[in-house]
């Protein structure tokens, strides 16, 4: 039987979906557990691979090819139900990096480690049972392994919110948490990004109401505020990799809400005034600066006004 075979099997006996019974679930294993065609199981190792490295395995070791652009089928159909099931960790040696990060990796936890090096033992059926059986542990702990890691926001209405964790979403925990109450407390949070679930928080009805297009929210900036009582619409953007509100980037959000009658605010937010000075040539006239280690104070770049449309 071919390790393809095997690595199918050890899926199927420990309950995974028909899904992530396929070739490229058992490829991943393979390659997360460092077995080749002639590899013993009980050689394998839980090594830390990206998903690039995961298909670079595939092709070298097992001859199985996979253009670049399958990638997300590997994360999405693959890893996070492995992550899920708790048959891989994600970046168990940085927990708190990013979401995002090109640095990203998974190993195969050491609970099913365990159990693949036992395959075609007589410890197998043991083993196999033991990891079925702890597996519903194993989620609750990991749960609250992931949970310390994230990024606690509390909104104006009382609302907690988490986000996952990274320097970004760490400056727009800082937004919310300190710009809000201090330049804009009657500010109702409108829309609030995440580098992990891309939505974590959306008011589709006022959005709506302001002809702010929902449908189009992957092109709005990281944070929308609404200021109800002077009726001005905040367009923030949290700058860490991506950049601050340029010229063309003012340009596209005009022309986006164009049938929005709200004044609008745009704001680039910066964590330190030294990643600030990075960006300086960039930024759009008649927009405003905040800096999250200078919380009570704002840079206006231009106009006879500060921090209004």
């Amino acid at each position: 039987m071919s390790k393809v075979e095997d690595a199918r099997r050890i899926l199927e006996e420990i309950g995974m979906p028909a899904k992530q019974q396929n070739d490229v679930s058992c490829l991943t294993l393979l390659a997360l557990a460092n077995v080749g065609p002639r590899t013993s199981w009980r050689r394998a190792t839980n090594s830390m691979l990206r998903i690039h490295d995961i298909m670079q395995f595939c092709a070298k070791v097992h001859g199985k090819k996979y253009a670049e652009n399958t990638r997300e089928v590997f994360r999405r159909q693959v890893i996070h139900q492995f992550e899920h099931a708790r048959l891989v960790d994600r970046n168990p040696d940085d927990p708190g990096r990013p979401t995002n990060s090109g640095l990203t990796c998974y190993a195969l936890t050491p609970e099913f480690l365990n159990v693949i090096r036992a395959y075609s033992t007589k410890r197998w059926g043991a083993e196999r049972d033991r990891f079925i059986k702890v597996q519903g542990r194993l989620k609750v702990n990991y749960e609250k392994r992931r949970r310390r890691h994230k990024v606690t926001v509390k909104l104006p209405d009382e609302k907690t919110l988490r986000l996952s964790p990274g320097k970004h979403n760490k400056l727009q925990a800082r937004i919310v948490n300190d710009f809000i109450p201090e330049f804009v407390p009657s500010g109702m949070l409108l829309y609030l990004g995440d580098t992990a679930k891309k939505v974590l928080h959306i008011d589709q009805p006022m959005l709506t109401k302001l002809s702010v297009p929902v449908q189009e929210h992957e092109k709005l900036p990281d944070i929308v505020l609404y200021d109800l009582k002077r009726e001005w619409l905040y367009l923030i953007e949290a700058v860490t990799t991506h950049g601050p509100v340029t010229p063309k980037r003012k340009f596209e959000l005009e022309r986006l809400l164009n049938k929005c009658r709200a004044a609008r605010v745009y704001v680039s937010a910066f964590e330190t005034l030294a990643d600030f000075r990075k960006w300086v040539p960039d930024i759009a006239w008649e927009t405003e600066v905040w800096v999250a280690d200078k919380k009570s104070h704002m840079i206006h770049f231009n106009g006879n006004k500060f921090l209004e449309p």
